[in-house]
């Protein structure tokens, strides 16, 4: 019996090619949309937290609030001061502080320029312990020592030669803010674009070029080794708000751990995520009007042929069947095209992008669980858009379907 079904629909698809893939379309762009969006979603937002996942789990971060468009400082009023760094550094439970400048900057090097950071770094302190708090690591050439003005050490992502039309080498020099400096060192790679595209400068130099005098963008502070980093973080906060005179609830900075900042940043993606499931979820909708429409079109078309089934002996419930069966398989082709497409999709927008960034930073998530489910999804919105048609075309009288001409 269902083998009958099939073949009927089967048949009914074929007389009417032109209209069957017509009807798909708006499904298979639902379920091309639906897969792509997740898949590509997934893999962004997983590669995004990557990056903040090398951060130091230690490390408590403090910056001024401002108008965040750059890197932190940017459209800041009142800055972190100075001698920030050195009271910090004496609250209970933080075993280190560091101050960093961290800047916008147009790098010249063999003809070509490029837009990145410039992240000073501190020429007072134990120079493995300040590298172990800004998380750097030197894998060719060595860090800057305090006497080093014009030299600077650079991330991996320098020595590829698609930034610069060629790499970047230990000694070569690159031109900042119409300023030579020579390469002392390469960053290892960390496959984190916080890391492996920035360029390193001591604070003193880095003071002198962008003309600030003893203000920073951000204050790291690590924490002593058993030492709750919430009580660490609410001492910080009290010392803040005492010396910028304000009241609790007006801060105007931020005192932020690793897992705050991964909170807040997944908070967001998931956001972006949903935007783009319910516009998704709005083409599959269409999808499934189409379907119905379809479906209406089919059952005053085949009347005649509904009216001499029911006057063989064909009952309602099989009536009822086989247009349920043709909307059904209308849903689950459609949707079995929209997969294959958006699974394609995604996988050629995640090498685009990754062949741009220089990177493979983003890894599409495809889930044959997230497949299987979106057939089975366009398969019954397919049977639900075409349960009123095919109740319709069940109940009609075989005599009046006989009689009926268009």
């Amino acid at each position: 019996m269902i083998t009958n079904y099939f073949r009927l629909v089967y048949s009914s698809l074929k007389r009417k090619k032109l209209r069957s893939w017509l009807t798909l379309v708006g499904i298979l762009i639902g379920i091309a949309a639906v897969i792509s969006l997740i898949s590509l979603g997934d893999g962004i937002r997983g590669a995004v937290l990557a990056q903040f996942d090398l951060l130091n789990a230690d490390v408590l971060t403090v910056r001024a609030e401002g108008i965040q468009q750059g890197p932190p400082g940017t459209g800041v009023t009142a800055p972190l001061k100075k001698y920030y760094v050195k009271d910090i550094e004496k609250i209970n439970g933080v075993e280190l502080a560091m101050g960093r400048i961290i800047e916008d900057a147009q790098v010249f090097y063999n003809g070509h320029s490029d837009f990145t950071y410039v992240g000073s770094f501190p020429t007072e302190g134990e120079k493995n312990a300040l590298l172990k708090i800004a998380d750097i690591e030197v894998a060719k050439g060595s860090m800057l020592d305090q006497s080093d003005t014009f030299q600077i050490v650079i991330g991996d992502d320098f020595t590829h030669s698609d930034i610069f039309g060629k790499a970047v080498e230990l000694r070569e020099e690159l031109k900042i803010k119409d300023k030579k400096f020579k390469v002392k060192g390469i960053m290892k790679k960390k496959g984190s674009f916080i890391v492996d595209h920035t360029i390193i400068m001591n604070e003193d130099m880095a003071r002198e070029l962008y003309g600030n005098e003893d203000d920073y963008d951000i204050i790291a502070a690590k924490v002593s080794p058993g030492v709750e980093m919430k009580q660490v973080e609410e001492k910080i906060e009290d010392y803040l708000r005492d010396e910028r005179h304000v009241d609790k609830g007006d801060e105007d900075f931020i005192v932020e751990s690793p897992e705050e900042a991964l909170r807040s940043l997944d908070s967001t993606l998931f956001g972006i995520q949903v935007f783009l499931y319910l516009i998704a979820a709005i083409s599959i909708l269409v999808g499934g009007i189409g379907i119905a429409n379809t479906m209406y079109t089919s059952v005053l078309e085949r009347t005649k042929d509904i009216g001499i089934m029911k006057s063989i002996g064909a009952k309602n419930s099989q009536i009822l069947s086989m247009f349920l069966v043709e909307s059904g398989m209308l849903g689950l082709v459609g949707g079995f095209l929209g997969a294959v497409i958006g699974t394609s999709t995604a996988l050629g927008l995640a090498k685009l992008g990754n062949s741009y960034l220089g990177e493979n930073l983003i890894a599409v998530n495809i889930s044959l669980q997230l497949i299987a489910l979106t057939l089975l999804f366009s398969f019954i919105i397919g049977v639900i858009s075409g349960i009123t048609p095919a109740i319709k075309a069940s109940r009609l009288n075989p005599v009046e379907a006989l009689r009926f001409t268009k």
